[in-house]
């Protein structure tokens, strides 16, 4: 009987602690400080989501969105991987999104899932007709207090297309003098970001490692195999600083271990 109530404590121990590291959201904060970053848009909040993978948080997604909520976004990013190629269910997938966009203004680019489904048009037909800006290979001037920066979305390389070919494309429609905020799904094309003088890049895609080590830091990633470089935080090399999030979801390997659910918030300061 002992050993009995010993084997059902250890199962209810590790379902709960399977439980706890996929649906556990936490808000990772960072900031940015560069004099290129206007005194307009000194402490402009900007809340990334990443790799959602039709992952479910509480009824009409209402956990996910109390949580980007709560960090005040002056925009939203969505950095790829809404959907869930194994699994589509794109209605799923887009009911946070529809709550996102009464918050702030979302923009998002599409990840390798979303290549792999043959749907993209589809998705892309669905986020415009909510109100959120897609970024296929261009860019966007925001405006704040009178003034610019750039945003610049790049498509997944699943699609067919170089990395640097979808940027050279993407900023055929910036101005290289202001700040170039670029959302790309893959943090694995690190260098390509900071040879093109990306200012601040936002990735996901690595989905933290999958599982994490303590002093060693994530096992695995798509495009990088074990022990990846690029997995969560931020990354600095010349002039460009890329965050990664550890995204929010699963795909092949339903289990994160020692790695929750991320949502990232990086707020600008202009120096």
């Amino acid at each position: 009987m002992k050993k009995l109530l010993t084997i059902f404590c250890l199962i209810i121990g590790v379902y709960l602690f399977l439980h706890i590291n996929n649906y556990w959201i936490v808000t990772t904060e960072h900031v940015y400080k560069s004099d290129q970053v206007p005194k307009s848009f000194d402490g402009f909040r900007i809340t990334q989501v990443s790799d959602l993978h039709d992952a479910v948080f509480g009824d009409n997604q209402d956990k996910l969105v109390k949580k980007v909520q709560a960090t005040n976004p002056d925009v939203i990013f969505i950095t790829g991987d809404v959907i869930d190629s194994n699994r589509y269910d794109l209605q799923q997938s887009m009911a946070a999104v529809k709550q996102f966009v009464e918050l702030a203004d979302v923009y998002y680019v599409i990840g390798n899932h979303e290549v792999a489904t043959n749907q993209v048009s589809e998705i892309y037909d669905a986020m415009q007709k909510i109100g959120v800006h897609i970024l296929p290979n261009t860019s966007h001037i925001l405006e704040r207090g009178g003034d610019k920066i750039n945003i610049i979305g790049i498509e997944d390389p699943l699609n067919g297309d170089e990395t640097q070919t979808m940027l050279n494309t993407a900023m055929a429609e910036a101005d290289p003098s202001l700040l170039k905020l670029l959302l790309a799904h893959r943090p694995e094309k690190f260098y390509t970001y900071v040879v093109n003088e990306m200012d601040l890049v936002f990735s996901g895609h690595a989905h933290g490692g999958q599982v994490r080590l303590p002093f060693v830091g994530g096992l695995i990633a798509p495009g990088q195999g074990f022990l990846p470089t690029y997995t969560a935080g931020l990354y600095e090399e010349d002039k460009t600083t890329m965050a990664v999030s550890r995204g929010l979801g699963n795909s092949t390997v339903p289990f994160r271990i020692f790695n929750l659910p991320e949502i990232v918030v990086v707020e600008l300061k202009s120096k």
